[in-house]
């Protein structure tokens, strides 16, 4: 395994001669820059390199964004310093010759850029190690895979895409056989690249699949989740396909999911601390501090919605009878609502099934944990577990179902103001607000095809 004690040998040797020294965005995609070995070795490895600050007030389409007090025209959008974090290297093998370290950005005057994703999310383990805990996390990503080119594609402007496949191919293997070439790819090299994968299969829409990663440390995992999206998107391109992540990408199949398992360890010991004690049977099959964990996800989960479905497309995918979850409720290994409990003894975990593949890992995660802290911190108390369809249940709260609510519920949010500070809070805030202002500003084909002649 590449790490950051052996890059200087590797690049000395040859077998190294790029470095892409990187730290994530808004939107949760790397972001920085490809420098040269011996350059690396002479000047960026111990003293970092330094980035533009708007790369933190601007949009998918790399606008920046009016409304930031962290960065704006006003103030010049001056310069960030990105420190390599010494425990992120790792080899790209898609990309030969390359490496890859993240990094933590700091002000010029060394401080900590608060309003950063790496940062928002160490934020949330530095509460949870104060309460000697540690969270275990796995994001589980669902993607579509095209016959078409990302530049195909682009020149049909992202319609009649052919997926790589004809039929739904979910934990189907003549179908998938014929997506190897691709898929094996894939996991093959992200296993180079230092991310434990642990299987494939075919999901349930037309040329979708999912790639499961082993569970780790939360940051750990939201940076294999930042290397593997990329990664996935560049070995495609690299055999003239197309890869999307996003939450819903037709109407006609089903969306796209990244499933959020978070569990609660001993900092200390390393024991686990979700599943009730030998001599304990609760009904929820919970600890008490497990109860309360759960709990508070839920109670946040409308609150801090956005932070699980980000874009106008996110809610696209909050469907009815979809995999995809409307219910703001827990069952016992029951894929109809908003939170799945699973797992027994060391692997008892909560699934939350909110998040779509557009999601930022580090604010997703960073969200997750804020929700069961606060209900660590409040003493919640678990609802008993839903049974049934919670699709088609009376009374119970349900996830926003637009753009709009969720940010509306993220102003009045207790948990966000509490838990992220105002300075992130505004920032994420911003950030949702100038998203519904951008998608306003057009035209839709539907709009078109539906009032042009006929109203």
């Amino acid at each position: 395994m590449l790490t950051l004690a052996t890059l200087p040998h590797l690049i000395q040797s040859g077998d190294i001669d790029t470095v892409v020294v990187a730290f994530p965005d808004l939107q949760g995609r790397p972001v920085g820059k490809r420098v040269t070995g011996a350059f690396f070795l002479d000047h960026v490895l111990h003293h970092g390199i330094e980035a533009c600050d708007y790369l933190l007030a601007c949009d998918v389409d790399m606008d920046p964004l009016p409304g930031y007090e962290f960065a704006n025209w006003e103030a010049g959008f001056g310069d960030m310093n990105a420190v390599i974090d010494p425990h992120t290297a790792r080899p790209l093998p898609w990309l030969p010759g390359s490496a890859l370290v993240l990094c933590d950005l700091l002000t010029m005057d060394g401080e900590p850029v608060e309003v950063s994703p790496r940062r928002i999310l160490r934020r949330q383990l530095e509460r949870a190690a104060a309460r000697g805990l540690e969270v275990k996390c796995a994001t589980e990503l669902e993607f579509y895979l095209f016959l078409d080119s990302f530049s195909e594609a682009s020149e049909k402007h992202w319609q009649g895409l052919v997926p790589h496949a004809d039929t739904i191919e979910d934990y189907q293997l003549l179908q998938t056989s014929r997506e190897e070439y691709v898929i094996a790819r894939i996991r093959n090299q992200m296993l180079e690249a230092g991310i434990p994968i642990e299987f494939s299969k075919g999901e349930a829409g037309i040329g979708q699949h999912e790639i499961n990663i082993t569970y780790g440390g939360a940051l750990e995992v939201a940076d294999r989740h930042l290397v593997f999206k990329n990664g996935v998107k560049e070995i495609a391109s690299g055999f003239g396909r197309a890869a999307t992540f996003m939450a819903k990408w037709s109407m006609d199949t089903a969306g796209s999911s990244c499933h959020i398992h978070t569990s609660l360890w001993d900092a200390v010991t390393g024991g686990p601390l979700m599943a009730p004690g030998e001599r304990e049977h609760p009904a929820s099959g919970f600890s008490p501090i497990g109860e309360q964990f759960l709990a508070g996800q839920i109670f946040a989960a409308r609150q801090l919605a956005w932070c699980f479905a980000p874009y106008v497309n996110s809610y696209r995918r909050y469907v009815p009878d979809s995999w995809a979850p409307t219910a703001v409720v827990w069952g016992e290994d029951n894929r109809t609502c908003g939170f799945r409990a699973v797992g027994a003894r060391a692997g008892r975990r909560v699934e939350s099934r909110i998040p779509g593949a557009d999601v930022n890992p580090y604010l997703a995660l960073a969200a997750a944990i804020a929700g069961g802290l606060w209900g660590i911190e409040h003493e919640l108390v678990l609802e008993p577990a839903f049974n049934g369809n919670a699709y088609k249940a009376d009374d119970v709260p349900r996830i926003p179902s637009t753009l709009p609510e969720a940010i509306d519920n993220l102003a009045t949010s207790e948990v966000a103001a509490e838990a992220f500070g105002p300075e992130v809070h505004h920032h994420l805030l911003n950030t949702a607000r100038q998203e519904w202002a951008k998608a306003n500003s057009v035209v839709t084909d539907w709009e078109l095809a539906r009032n042009f002649e006929r109203i």
